[in-house]
């Protein structure tokens, strides 16, 4: 075989493979990676917007705290099996816990400035950002799922006739058929109405922040555009595999490739404000919201995860 065409097929190849493991759900070590760098985007985002607030709350300091033992799981879990499997479980699992949290203190927040609920979309804009304890849970989510899976180094699970008979030695705790399904990469109708819901809530973060600049750039528009239609695919996904297979995968390539544009926007800003790079920090914490955009690119890449994922047998 020639070279050049070696080199070309190469590519292909370990798409192959990567697809290969996911449908198998043999991807926990990637997936606690990706869980350590969503938390550490997350992490850096609410330590800032905290900040902004001079975490005038002890409860403020619960995020950030998280995120950091969320980012140090997700990387044990890569290099060990028992720490992905319990480490980075009870860790993701506090966190959802206190993003729930968060949640009701930014509701109670709204409630309390002048005319409350009364003036919601006013004090929505103006009050703490509603949604964003909801869209920190995506990388405790994500976690959560990670060590329930297999490592990528793991044999092949048996045939189904062999897998029948084994069951009666093999039942355990992780063979619950919620459990079986995620170990064995069959949960593409979860994983895709997770990409719904996160897409939504990125959508709503990113219109009500673009709201306070007036959308002064067009390109402020494309993420209020996108999350809806990547919503809509995901949940629609989640009732046909032909739009999980098709639809989905194009617009979360879409949304990320969004994601990636408004990063740079966003870094762009940061340092177009005074003192630029002299002052970076400060420009971090009072400028456009640097790490934002990925978040809405997290988005995507769950719905990326969703398309190669099985499905679970009816």
């Amino acid at each position: 075989m020639p070279q050049s065409e070696l080199v070309l097929r190469t590519p292909v190849h370990d798409f192959e493979v990567l697809r290969h493991h996911i449908r198998e759900g043999r991807f926990q070590r990637s997936l606690s990676l990706l869980t350590a760098f969503a938390s550490l985007m997350s992490g850096l985002e609410v330590s800032y917007e905290h900040y902004r607030g001079s975490y005038s709350r002890r409860v403020m300091y619960t995020p950030v705290i998280l995120s950091a033992a969320l980012v140090g799981a997700g990387i044990a879990g890569f290099f060990n099996r028992w720490a992905a499997r319990v480490v980075l479980r009870m860790v993701s699992a506090f966190t959802l816990l206190d993003c729930a949290i968060g949640f009701y203190f930014h509701v109670r927040g709204i409630q309390r400035k002048p005319g409350g609920w009364r003036l919601p979309m006013v004090n929505m804009i103006m009050g703490p950002p509603v949604f964003a304890p909801l869209l920190f849970g995506t990388s405790a989510y994500l976690g959560l799922i990670a060590s329930f899976l297999r490592r990528e180094e793991d044999p092949v699970r048996p045939t189904s006739a062999r897998l029948v008979r084994a069951l009666p030695q093999k039942l355990n705790r992780d063979d619950l058929p919620a459990r079986q399904d995620i170990r064995e990469g069959r949960f593409q109708r979860q994983m895709a109405i997770a990409t719904g819901i996160s897409a939504l809530l990125s959508g709503f973060e990113a219109w009500y922040s673009h709201y306070k600049n007036n959308f002064r750039y067009k390109a402020q528009w494309t993420p209020v555009i996108l999350a809806p239609m990547l919503a809509a695919s995901a949940f629609a996904a989640a009732g046909s595999r032909r739009i999980a297979t098709t639809a989905l995968p194009a617009l979360s390539v879409v949304s990320c490739i969004d994601a990636a544009a408004g990063f740079f926007y966003h870094a762009r800003g940061v340092l177009r404000r005074p003192g630029g790079r002299k002052h970076i920090v400060y420009n971090i914490m009072y400028g456009p919201p640097i790490f934002a955009p990925l978040l809405f690119g997290a988005a995507g890449m769950l719905g990326l995860l969703a398309s190669l994922l099985g499905r679970r047998k009816r």
